[in-house]
């Protein structure tokens, strides 16, 4: 199979969760179909890549492994906040999406790059931080815990990305979720990511002022294009 390193792109601007979910499922479905045919019937078909940008309506998201009780709210006080809840298929614990973040769902056929999941979730993260560098935030990982954080190994360790991926025949979904301007307020309804004791941040927190989303996007792009070595179409 000839690789395609190529990444179709597409901004789906504000959209519910689920609906995002289930169009994700679509277009994976469809890279894992294209690479079974070619298993099958010993074709040569490219199969796509996409990369999409959303911001959710407020929501909190559990991974398979995740504990039901780190989410601190019931039903009723979800409704009130007018949160929804989903139990999902990525791996991770419980986090939170909501209006001023901006999440990256890149659902890649690692074989058109390299087949490593450890490294597709470190180039995810070195994306992010090349991003924050060129705002003089300097983010870094934390060891054993996917993500991007800053001040690491300190009392004031705080959490600016969350990640969480699935893969299944070398075919990504789900993505990393950036805290840009973000209401922090809404990870106290939980315990994020399940690690308690660590706090939560967002680029207009660590910047003191309200950050252009499009322009951390385009950035995004830049240097995810660079580390996987694709064209954005």
């Amino acid at each position: 199979m000839t690789q395609n390193k190529e990444i179709q792109l597409q901004d789906l601007g504000n959209k519910d969760y689920k609906e995002t979910w289930d169009y994700q499922e679509e277009l994976f479905k469809g890279i894992v179909d294209a690479k079974i045919q070619n298993r099958r019937q010993e074709a040569n078909l490219q199969t796509p890549n996409y990369f999409l940008f959303v911001e959710h309506p407020h929501v909190y998201t559990l991974g398979k492994s995740g504990d039901f009780s780190n989410l601190l709210l019931s039903e009723k006080q979800l409704e009130a906040k007018g949160a929804t809840f989903y139990k999902i298929n990525r791996g991770g614990d419980i986090t939170y999406h909501g209006p001023g973040q901006i999440v990256g769902y890149p659902i890649l056929d690692l074989e058109n790059y390299f087949t490593d999941i450890h490294k597709y979730l470190r180039f995810l993260e070195e994306a992010i931080i090349l991003t924050l560098a060129e705002y003089d935030i300097k983010g870094t990982r934390s060891e054993g815990e996917t993500g991007v954080w800053l001040d690491v190994g300190t009392p004031f360790a705080r959490k600016i990305c969350a990640m969480g991926v699935r893969a299944s025949r070398w075919v990504t979904m789900h993505g990393f979720a950036l805290n840009v301007n973000a209401d922090l307020g809404y990870f106290d309804n939980i315990i994020p990511c399940g690690i308690k004791g660590k706090a939560v941040t967002s680029m207009h927190v660590e910047l003191n002022t309200s950050v252009d989303e499009k322009l951390v996007k385009e950035k995004i792009l830049k240097h995810f294009s660079n580390l996987f070595e694709c064209k954005f179409i």
